[in-house]
């Protein structure tokens, strides 16, 4: 059996000198019990929001090969210092940036997906017992080209080699004791749960808990590789994230989540005829943009409005293909609004309990709470609502529904 653990620590338990020291500690005491360590490391603290800050002082449409140039040499200093702090407390380590150690991925600048990975180098320091510290959220294409993987990608390089390498365990290490019913800063009474399923997981990370990224948990469901999210800063057991089992499915709702890194945009007087939407939403899929909840109204003259919710990230890019595309089809004006939230309720139970919409809804209700757009799926129900009532929203919910 493979005596490989990897671990992966965020920018919060890398953010300056201490907490390195504070890490590196923790990872010799693993290598003292025997294990073989393969440490992936997030940039320090806000290194990569600064240099994208910087980017966009320079432009603000900056080039996506360049953005992946620039915000990867944010893990490459966190690697060297831990690397550093090792070697100092007596220990043998070296650090590596993805494209040295053969992750290979697509071309997709800024949100590239891993094709590969080559382990022979991580497996030859290995075997000279060495501690390998790998630079997260990178790696290279096959014209050798960097790419980083997107937002928290540092958590899907530590589960992909976990899976390359056949590893023991895969731990992330972040500021939190693990994941909790509703994100314990806005909620007080929130409860850290001991076990999720990949798919609650999987439902939580894409609408908006900050914990894990969601790519990771679909790698983790698709190879059944565990993964302990933990904090750096205690020795506390963390919340497992594995298959789903019994326990989990009497439990109707597991968490209330928050997210205010969407914006809605809005494309006025859309022709209402076939082919129309398939039109719009593929030209905007053809330039990399993820689209999540849609809502068009009722046509009463022949045209319509539709709405689409997307990410932040670069939005003055993303109105403008939807005013191209617009022009295409003769439609209206296209309007952004990045004042809302989205608020969403994630459970397996979900699957077999009537009125869980209508509880949640009531709940909005009570605290005269307007709802704008609603999705649901099989174990997540999100409704988009102002901005200014984000917080209270979680709170009513979360009471509701007694977690």
């Amino acid at each position: 059996m493979s005596n490989i653990i990897v671990q992966k620590y965020g920018g919060s338990s890398v953010a300056n000198p201490k907490r390195i020291a504070q890490v590196a500690r923790r990872i010799i005491g693993y290598r003292r019990k025997g294990y073989d360590l393969v440490v992936v490391v997030s940039a320090l603290g806000d290194t990569t929001d600064d240099l994208l800050k910087l980017a966009y002082k320079i432009t603000s449409s900056p080039s996506e090969r360049e953005l992946d140039m620039l915000i990867s040499t944010g893990e490459q200093i966190s690697v060297a210092l831990l690397a550093m702090a090792i070697h100092k407390l007596g220990d043998e380590a070296i650090s590596f940036t993805g494209a040295q150690v053969g992750i290979i991925t697509d071309s997709a600048h800024t949100q590239a997906r891993i094709i590969k990975i080559n382990t022979s180098r991580i497996r030859k320091e290995l075997q000279q017992k060495k501690i390998v510290i790998v630079a997260g959220f990178q790696g290279v294409d096959l014209s050798k080209e960097i790419t980083t993987l997107g937002r928290g990608g540092s958590d899907l390089t530590a589960v992909a080699l976990a899976q390359a390498l056949k590893a023991k365990s895969c731990e992330i290490y972040t500021d939190v004791e693990g994941v909790y019913t509703a994100d314990p800063r806005i909620v007080l009474q929130a409860r850290k749960l001991e076990k999720l399923s990949y798919d609650e997981m999987l439902e939580l990370a894409s609408l908006g808990t900050q914990v894990l990224q969601a790519r990771c948990v679909l790698l983790a469901k698709r190879f059944n590789i565990p993964i302990m999210v933990r904090s750096s800063f205690t020795n506390k057991g963390g919340t497992m994230i594995s298959q789903e089992v019994k326990a989990m499915e009497k439990v109707v709702v597991s968490a209330v989540t928050l997210n205010k890194n969407e914006a809605k945009i809005t494309m006025r007087d859309v022709p209402d005829k076939p082919g129309i939407a398939a039109k719009i939403f593929k030209t905007i899929a053809d330039e990399g943009i993820s689209v999540d909840m849609i809502v068009q109204n009722i046509s009463r003259t022949g045209f319509t409005d539709l709405s689409f919710t997307v990410t932040k990230e670069n939005l003055a890019r993303k109105v403008k293909i939807a005013r191209k595309v617009g022009q295409q089809i003769g439609a209206g004006d296209v309007i952004a609004d990045q004042d809302i939230a989205r608020v969403s309720i994630v459970g397996v139970g979900m699957k077999s309990h009537s009125g869980i919409a209508a509880n949640m809804f009531e709940s909005l209700a009570e605290n005269r709470i307007n709802i704008e757009m609603i999705s649901t799926s099989e174990i997540s129900i999100s409704c988009v609502i102002r901005k200014k009532f984000a917080e209270r929203a979680v709170q009513a919910i979360h009471k509701k529904f007694k977690l």
